[in-house]
């Protein structure tokens, strides 16, 4: 089995369709890191992993939440809870409100994501178990 190494990075690249739009909901919004910028991408430092927003003109246009989606699982609900707050400040697209799933079962957990400007869906969860998380 392998399994990530305290020094490694997961890394995901995304389509774009403009990379203004990504870096405003990216950096000034969720509080990504910009880590490079290039004319045809830009690398962010997300939440400790990389994520790397590539000019494309192919998007879906109505993205559906299964079977592409991507973000982070907190391991702590306060910091889940001061990322809603800042998505709400910030005004960014709820594709799904803040929502329970499982409740009363092991895997349960408390969940929202977020649509990027080019339709990319956010799914950022809390569960109330953390052995649960993998």
């Amino acid at each position: 089995m392998v399994t990530a190494m305290p020094r490694t990075v997961f890394h995901l690249a995304i389509p774009a369709l403009h990379l203004d739009d990504a870096k405003r909901f990216y950096v000034e919004g969720l509080g990504c890191t910009l880590a490079r910028q290039y004319a045809d991408r830009i690398t962010l430092n997300f939440f400790g992993d990389q994520v790397v927003c590539h000019l494309s003109d192919r998007v879906d246009a109505a993205p559906e939440l299964y079977p592409r989606h991507f973000g982070m699982t907190f391991r702590d609900k306060q910091d889940w809870e001061g990322l809603l707050r800042v998505a709400k400040a910030h005004d960014l697209p709820f594709f799904a409100e803040p929502f329970r799933r499982f409740d009363g079962q092991p895997e349960g957990h408390d969940t929202f994501v977020l649509r990027d400007p080019s339709n990319n869906l956010l799914e950022f969860k809390h569960y109330d178990n953390p052995t649960m998380m993998f």
